[in-house]
């Protein structure tokens, strides 16, 4: 096929942990694709994901609406991934989440883009005691209110390699005696990103209904202690848990939050203590992994791919494992 008869999307936010599985898989169903980051030039890692010509980085910045508008020019699809864990200068949550996903919906409508695919996260809320949370709720509303087609995909946290919960924690466990637990009752679904990435391809070609917001959540529910016990497990480790109050928690992270890339900010410890689940209304309607015809990958299938790196001894810690002579 040639570049010129493919489809085209933009895609902002897609150099990173979600975006390079699905600058991939759109490559491979013969997208053409433009990745439109902050720095382009640091987004090199995308352009081997398909043929020669067929993905390009471009220069955009969701806080402008002029970059904004020239990245989605000439587009078919449009796809807003993006997003941040922690605010940092002018990065701030109303900034990106909100006005950013604002100025992506409002260019696309204004370009006559046939569909927008909104990544926003599970536990969006517009009265969430968490700022983060907030601000993504606030986001889709804006979202969809200029672009009333829209498709929004609320995904729980994300495992695969290279991840910044599953890796964050099993780098813990190697470096402390004593792992710190935070909320530890609070339940979460964790999804595999490579289903994520799958739906978000599936809803950039239309085989879901518009207009809705979706919830996705992987085949598991297990509680934070729960998750960290697997990690532990998967890595061969056997770091006792130190369950902390809340209050201690959130004074340690007013000053953990200060790092230039902090390990845990008050916010976060805010959202650790809400449950991060798909809502009943969600599955009584089939706006989950059903409605985009997934099977959802489960941890147990994942997990050991990739944090066996993790173990005292790296690959041959894996049962079964054999030392070659």
């Amino acid at each position: 096929m040639a570049l010129s008869d493919e489809k085209r999307v933009t895609i902002f936010g897609g150099s990173g942990f979600v975006g390079r599985r699905l600058v991939q898989l759109l490559a491979r169903r013969d997208w053409r694709i433009r990745v439109a980051v902050r720095r382009p030039d640091l987004a090199g890692h995308v352009r081997p994901l398909g043929r020669v010509g067929q993905i390009a980085p471009v220069q955009a910045n969701v806080r402008y609406p002029e970059s904004v508008a020239a990245a989605i020019s000439g587009a078919d699809v449009v796809i807003n991934l993006t997003g941040i864990l922690n605010e940092t200068g002018r990065q701030k949550f109303r900034a990106v989440h909100t006005m950013g996903a604002k100025n992506v919906a409002a260019a696309a409508k204004a370009a006559g883009v046939k569909r927008l695919v909104h990544m926003s996260a599970l536990g969006a809320d517009e009265n969430s005691p968490s700022a983060y949370q907030r601000s993504k709720a606030l986001g889709e509303a804006e979202v969809l209110a200029a672009f009333k087609d829209a498709v929004v995909l609320r995904p729980s946290i994300q495992f695969g390699e290279g991840d910044g919960f599953f890796t964050r924690f099993a780098t813990l466990a190697r470096w402390l005696p004593v792992l710190p637990l935070i909320g530890g009752n609070t339940r979460f679904q964790p999804v595999h990103v490579g289903d994520v990435a799958e739906a978000l391809a599936r809803a950039a070609e239309g085989m879901v209904k518009d207009g809705k917001v979706y919830e996705l959540g992987g085949p598991d529910t297990e509680t934070m202690a729960d998750l960290i016990r697997r990690i532990l497990r998967e890595t061969g480790r056997h770091n006792p848990l130190l369950p902390m109050p809340r209050a201690l928690a959130s004074f340690g992270a007013a000053f953990t939050g200060l790092l230039p890339h902090p390990l845990l900010t008050r916010d976060q410890v805010t959202q650790l203590y809400i449950d991060n689940v798909v809502s009943d209304g969600a599955s009584r309607q089939k706006r989950t992994f059903q409605a985009f015809g997934i099977d959802a990958a489960t941890m147990e299938a994942i997990l050991p791919t990739y944090l066996w790196r993790f173990r005292p001894h790296g690959q041959f810690d894996r049962p079964g494992a054999r030392v070659a002579p």
